[in-house]
């Protein structure tokens, strides 16, 4: 074996968390270099977060035009031309790429395109994207090789070419019915915006209801809101088996509590979870444990099994949310200078960009029944909301879990408009340990969505009533 290239610091995967670590550490007078097989900058800017974004926003215009006359603007029919919103998406995509190729030529780090394997404990063998390889070393190792979409052993299914979320946001053409298998956030913001595009579109989910980590009253409402837009739903349907091919014609067998029932349509999107992409890379000769689900097994602080190697982002089993990785990158860093810092009781938010919008952060209703923790719990209900008598946003609602013996809010959970940027302002809160009269008493602007914090927070239950015991 040929002698290795030398590095302070060899990452293994570009994505979120790698690229900034990369430019950090450059910055910081390390020798970096970064492998990437595929997408520069990672699948959050190429065929994840930022695309699907993209085509939902184009998908909401759509909306909007077909609805307009409720508005007061009368316009004629209005067809839609997928082509355009591929171009649409393609054109930040290309944008993406450039500013990511660009940052690291003026950062210093050396992004080498290729597929990388360990051969050896941090050593690691790349076959080069345009032919040859290079052995790669260094005193440290960063692991942020991501996941991809998981294609469950259902009979069928994998002869069946289903879309996942990078095909589905490839598509130039409007299939005329999308048939989405799992009821989760990719599920859920593809089925609506292939519905508004002019698809229509059935969601099987095999669980007792959709967004499965959320609340009942948080599914139901969501369930409904997206069925008063064409949407059909099959919950609690087990598929049994897939006949036929996606993009052509498919369909699924399910199991449902009055019988089997048979689904066909012509698109198949797969949308069943995540699946790490630690197999074949060679993680056992670099001394790098797995868990039992083929994540990679790390403590608080992000480190491997392995000496001076660690691992951030979704492939090391931390919630699968691009600010999550952003996170990751910051505990690495600080470690790797001598700091003490880990995920333990970070506070992570999250929002699904269904229209509107689903948010949370902290504990949830129905967490703390399981935990045992006494709470109040107040709800607002979103035509509440003096802001949305304006816009005609009046679906979903607000709500807020306290702590039974003090005032700290524990969590918040919101179906609404703008629910992403009214969550920033809860979790704030949270993260200053601001007691929620604080909140409920703050001078927001009128007329804003947020501005229904006060009312939300007025409903809280005095200390004497604690609604779960």
């Amino acid at each position: 074996m040929s002698q290795p290239e030398q590095f302070d610091v060899l990452i293994l995967g570009s994505g979120q968390g790698g690229k900034l670590l990369a430019w950090h550490l450059v910055r910081s007078g390390k020798k970096v270099a970064v492998v990437e097989r595929r997408w520069v900058g990672g699948s959050c800017p190429a065929v994840a977060c930022m695309p699907s974004k993209n085509e939902i926003w184009s998908a909401r215009v759509a909306h909007l035009a077909n609805h307009a006359a409720e508005f007061g603007t009368i316009t004629g029919p209005v067809t839609i031309d997928m082509a355009k919103v591929r171009q649409r998406k393609q054109e930040m995509i290309d944008g993406e790429i450039a500013f990511h190729l660009d940052a690291y030529r003026s950062s210093g780090a050396e992004l080498i395109m290729g597929s990388g394997r360990f051969v050896g404990p941090k050593l690691i063998e790349v076959t080069l994207n345009d032919g040859g390889t290079r052995l790669l070393t260094g005193a440290k190792v960063i692991i942020n090789i991501g996941s991809h979409a998981a294609i469950p052993a259902i009979p069928g299914l994998q002869a069946a070419q289903p879309l996942t979320h990078i095909e589905a946001l490839e598509l130039d053409v409007l299939p005329p019915h999308l048939i989405v298998l799992g009821g989760g956030y990719v599920g859920l913001e593809m089925a609506q915006a292939y519905r508004r595009f002019g698809s229509r579109v059935t969601v099987i989910e095999a669980g007792p209801q959709l967004v499965g980590r959320e609340d009942r009253d948080v599914a139901d409402e969501m369930q409904q809101l997206l069925a008063r837009e064409g949407i059909e739903f099959l919950v609690g349907a087990e598929p049994l088996e897939v006949s036929g091919r996606s993009a052509q014609e498919v369909s699924v067998t399910v199991r449902t509590p009055s019988g089997n029932r048979k689904i066909e349509g012509t698109h198949l999107l797969a949308a069943m979870g995540r699946v790490p992409n630690t197999a074949g890379i060679g993680l056992e000769a670099a001394g790098v444990e797995l868990d039992s689900r083929g994540f990679i097994r790390v403590n608080e602080r992000l480190e491997t099994s392995a000496p001076d190697v660690w691992a951030l982002g979704e492939s090391a089993g931390s919630p699968q949310f691009t600010h999550v990785a952003v996170d990751d990158s910051r505990i690495i860093r600080d470690n790797l200078s001598g700091g003490n810092r880990s995920t333990r009781d970070r506070l992570v938010p999250y929002t699904m960009f269904t229209d509107p919008p689903l948010a949370r952060v902290g504990l949830s209703e129905g967490e703390a029944q399981r935990q045992g923790v006494i709470v109040r719990v107040a709800k607002l209900p979103m035509k509440s909301v003096l802001r949305t008598a304006a816009t005609g946003e009046t679906q979903g609602f607000m709500k807020i879990v306290i702590a039974g013996d003090d005032d700290r809010i524990l969590g918040f959970t919101m179906i609404g408009s703008e629910a992403g940027e009214v969550l920033a302002a809860v979790q704030t809160a949270m993260l200053a340990a601001l007691p929620y009269p604080k909140l409920r008493d703050a001078v927001i602007t009128h007329l804003t969505i947020a501005e229904g914090l006060g009312p939300l927070l007025s409903n809280v239950p005095p200390r004497s009533e604690p609604q779960i015991k």
